[in-house]
């Protein structure tokens, strides 16, 4: 099997402008994604996302810069760095959203790069591969889920 990168496409029955604040302001995202989101989507920004409450050990907290910020087009952000580091393309994961307008509604292009880059064993590399094609399999229609309740009169 190639672990080489994630790739989705959903539909989204709401224009591009309203799936791109949804996919890149913290007050949509923790509708759908994390419990807690805190960042600025402009390039360049650094923010954290986190799962699980904050107050307990086992909350998992994550950093991630906004790579590019191009509304309603494209929003993409790098994650799964070492703390204190700068995301680089050999440190990190790139997860890219797409958006392109579909009748009345929007393709949503989902791409998650990166994990033979990150240079882990061949077992570590596996185990994080399917953790992210299941997270995203979970996440990704309760996006679709959150943009009809938003949309619906």
């Amino acid at each position: 099997m190639e672990y080489g990168s994630i790739e989705r496409e959903i539909r989204v029955d709401a224009s591009p402008e309203v799936v791109y604040e949804v996919i890149s302001t913290p007050e949509h995202l923790r509708e759908w994604w994390p419990d807690e989101a805190e960042l600025k989507p402009v390039p360049g920004a650094t923010g954290v996302i986190s799962f699980g409450d904050r107050s307990t050990p086992d909350a998992n907290v994550v950093a991630l810069t906004v790579i590019e910020a191009d509304p309603p087009r494209r929003f993409s952000f790098r994650w799964v760095y070492d703390e204190g580091e700068a995301a680089t393309p050999d440190n990190s994961l790139l997860v890219t959203f797409e958006l392109v307008p579909s009748g009345a509604g929007t393709l949503l292009r989902f791409t998650e790069t990166g994990f033979r880059e990150k240079g882990w064993e061949a077992a570590v590399l596996e185990e994080q591969y399917r953790e992210h094609v299941t997270g995203w399999d979970y996440f990704l229609p309760r996006l679709v889920t959150y943009v009809a309740r938003l949309v619906s009169p």
